[in-house]
């Protein structure tokens, strides 16, 4: 299991983080809304090209997507974000710039089958993303950083191009953030 503390680093701007295994968290359950759905992040991590981070799941071999993940019970947006962005692409706070951060947030719904996430029944995924801005050499990425990596490849692509490759009932999700986010590029 992955080190908490060690992971989101000694501070998110001038705070001291407590580890969240210190907090008592339940690492294995995240937080499900009042209609069923998954709470999580999602980020667009862009390169000084501004082309985004596309990365292809572990467990699907063309289903490729944005890093994204649940937030654990007890825990914030922020922690979240930055725990996923360490677990999923192996890159610290410090690595990264926010940009922006979705002014709402975005939800959908999982196609029949799909509704058990980390043992837990849900409806779909409730989001709140993040834009950031990748500050050091890609050789930092590193997607090998848990036992179960959530993704097996990566490359850089054109802004918009996930919108032609990602799975139908996430599209809708995409084109709003992508459009949301746009004016930052």
């Amino acid at each position: 299991m992955l080190k908490i503390g060690s992971a989101i680093g000694d501070s998110i701007y001038g705070k001291t983080l407590t580890p969240m295994s210190e907090m008592g968290v339940v690492m294995n359950k995240v937080q499900v809304d009042e209609q069923g759905y998954r709470c999580g992040v999602g980020m667009i991590i862009l390169n000084r090209d501004n082309h985004v981070f596309w990365a292809r799941r572990h467990d699907h071999k063309e289903a490729w997507q944005f890093p994204q993940g649940g937030i654990h019970l007890n825990e914030n947006v922020r922690h979240a974000l930055y725990r996923e962005l360490l677990e999923e692409v192996g890159l610290r706070p410090e690595h990264v710039a926010v940009i922006a951060e979705s002014k709402q947030w975005l939800t959908y719904r999982l196609p029949y089958g799909k509704q058990d996430i980390e043992g837990q029944k849900v409806a779909g995924q409730r989001q709140k993303w993040f834009l950031l801005r990748l500050l050091v050499e890609d050789e930092k990425i590193n997607l090998h950083t848990t036992p179960k990596p959530e993704f097996n490849a990566w490359r850089w692509v054109e802004y918009w191009e996930p919108l032609t490759q990602i799975v139908a009932f996430k599209r809708e999700v995409y084109q709003q953030i992508l459009a949301e986010f746009a004016d930052y590029l």
